[in-house]
């Protein structure tokens, strides 16, 4: 059995994943919004967001909207395929071992 992505296995980007998975292709959220899903501190959630943006899982892009910049993150493609892929090999463990 494959072993699960270490990169995605980690809870907070579990759950980042899994919430950047319900936003359809191409579309992203900003930042203070997947904080207060998330109930992240800022700082917490921008060191996970990192690991996952090095891994080409996750877009960031930051944007000027009037006076303020806005951070937005988004899934990438790869970012899809590496948690389904993730999510297969989740249940063929779990089905594995009950």
């Amino acid at each position: 059995m494959s072993e699960l992505d270490p990169v995605i296995h980690a809870q907070a980007r579990l759950r980042t994943m899994t919430v950047l998975n319900t936003l359809g292709v191409g579309d992203s959220i900003a930042f203070p919004r997947l904080q207060e899903l998330l109930q992240m501190t800022s700082g917490n959630l921008a060191t996970h967001l990192r690991k996952l943006e090095g891994s080409g899982y996750v877009s960031v892009e930051k944007v000027l909207e009037g006076r303020s910049a806005v951070t937005y993150i988004g899934l990438s493609q790869e970012g899809r395929n590496a948690f389904a892929t993730y999510k297969r090999q989740l249940r063929k463990l779990l089905e594995s071992t009950g």
